[in-house]
């Protein structure tokens, strides 16, 4: 997997996809949103190579066959909201000019990231296939209505019930099937971003969901 630098304003982002050798037909596309460590002025490799799928522990899978896109706030705080026209806009040009499916494009984040998952799911319903918040802060202030897997860490076990009930969630199980699952394995905050992204059944379940 090449990992690239674009720099635009007012997001720049790190743009990942399999090597040149893999056919080139419509790759999944995720998009990552980190949390509040990993904003600017912290090296944009170093912070979004630290958690999510671009971390060097995360399954070969996503190396092999997924887009990433990984952009970084100008600043720390639970600021994802304020950038989702932004988002947009470089997810649909990398769907148009980078060989992204449209109907296979995913969005996770972790922390204030995973908050961002709901933020950007209720401004663009058309936009995404799956949702996968990694240990957010906060439920959603309203159903997203796409798939969600929810991974829990120590910050959203504290409202564990308020997200089972906004989202109906239900428990994933060892072959997990289903529109809303959650998976709590009691771990920490960063060792739930580590586990999640290590755990292939996420990535399978992602891709059995399209638009």
């Amino acid at each position: 997997m090449d990992i690239t630098l674009v720099a635009t304003r007012p997001l720049r982002y790190l743009l990942a996809a399999p090597a040149a050798d893999v056919p080139a037909a419509q790759r999944p596309v995720l998009c990552f949103l980190h949390g509040y460590d990993e904003a600017a002025p912290l090296d944009i490799h170093q912070a979004l190579t630290r958690h999510g799928p671009l971390w060097p522990g995360a399954v070969p899978r996503v190396r092999e066959e997924f887009i990433v896109v990984a952009p970084q706030l100008p600043a720390a705080g639970d600021l994802w909201y304020r950038y989702a026209d932004t988002v947009l806009e470089i997810v649909t040009e990398v769907q148009a000019l980078g060989g992204g499916d449209p109907a296979r494009t995913y969005l996770t984040g972790f922390s204030f990231g995973g908050n961002g998952v709901f933020d950007l799911a209720l401004a663009q319903p058309g936009l995404w296939a799956a949702l996968w918040p990694v240990d957010p802060t906060r439920p959603p202030p309203r159903d997203p209505l796409r798939p969600v897997w929810l991974s829990i860490g120590a910050a959203a076990r504290l409202g564990r019930e308020l997200f089972v009930q906004a989202l109906n969630l239900q428990p994933a199980e060892a072959l997990p099937q289903g529109d809303r699952l959650y998976l709590d394995e009691r771990q920490g905050h960063v060792s739930a971003a580590r586990a999640a992204y290590a755990d292939q059944r996420i990535y399978r379940w992602l891709l059995s969901k399209r638009l």
